[in-house]
């Protein structure tokens, strides 16, 4: 579980909470509390680099048990634009509200695939990046971020692929990095189970600029994590400030807090959710 330790408002006017953790990975205990009442969204989870969608299983199960409709899909992780157009063509197949969720690299992608979509009524930002039009996902890790202190070469498998555009390649993390610095705070036999079946992100897609920037125009949520050494909490403050997002801090955690605590995300996704209920 975990309990809130504060609220304030910072100088931007910028609601931050901060939740403090206070048990470790296992499966959710959210209650199942009834939503508000109005028309409920469908909430679309989008995964990040390195991931899978079975990295929300945690968030599928606790809000599939709060009686939502769920969506944990697939993020080709080729290039920010075909992926995010991949997205949007699925959006299209719902009916009703939607609230739009992304870790890592897939808070670019739903930045650029919610554009023009009138029944995306919220974002929610984990541990993710939230870029301007013409900024690339690789730009927003911050200088604070291990993938910007360490030479490429000590951070990534390089391999080829069939039909890369010239020059690019598939990224894998190396083991080091996904579990010392990635899931930094899952046991160690997690960390590396997921680092054994790790999805490849090609350089592309942290190449390619961005198109839109569907947080100027949609109310956003962003869960930061305080231990998050991928994306770290000074870049996605900056990128909270400029989208005037609602801000939870998690105090500790790691890039993968929403496998080590489920909960905490997901409480933070019902934040948006009961928004969009109330409106």
């Amino acid at each position: 579980m975990f309990q809130l330790r504060k609220a304030l408002r910072s100088p931007a006017a910028l609601v931050i909470t901060t939740v403090v953790a206070t048990a470790l990975i296992g499966g959710s205990t959210t209650a199942a509390a009834a939503p508000p009442g109005g028309v409920k969204p469908t909430i679309v989870l989008v995964h990040g680099a390195w991931a899978d969608a079975s990295s929300w299983d945690g968030e599928v199960s606790a809000l599939q048990a709060q009686g939502y409709d769920v969506r944990a899909i697939a993020n080709p992780l080729e290039n920010l634009t075909t992926d995010s157009e991949y997205v949007a063509d699925f959006l299209r197949t719902l009916s009703g509200p939607v609230v739009l969720v992304g870790h890592s690299y897939g808070g670019s992608v739903i930045t650029n695939a919610a554009a023009g979509n009138s029944e995306v009524k919220a974002l929610v930002y984990v541990d993710a990046a939230a870029p301007a039009v013409g900024e690339t996902n690789g730009s927003l890790s911050g200088p604070d971020s291990i993938l910007a202190q360490k030479p490429k070469s000590e951070l990534f498998d390089d391999v080829p692929y069939p039909g890369a555009p010239d020059g690019a390649v598939d990224l894998y993390l190396k083991k080091d990095v996904f579990v010392h610095y990635f899931g930094s705070d899952l046991p160690t036999e997690v960390a590396t189970r997921l680092w054994a079946s790790q999805r490849a992100a090609s350089t592309s897609a942290f190449e390619t600029p961005s198109r839109f920037a569907a947080w100027e125009t949609i109310p956003s949520w962003y869960f930061i994590s305080s231990g998050d050494h991928i994306i770290t909490p000074t870049s996605e403050r900056a990128m909270a400030e400029r989208a005037g997002s609602h801000v939870t801090v998690f105090d500790g955690g790691s890039h993968l807090t929403l496998i080590s605590h489920p909960d905490a995300v997901t409480a933070v996704i019902r934040q948006a959710v009961d928004s969009v209920q109330q409106a």
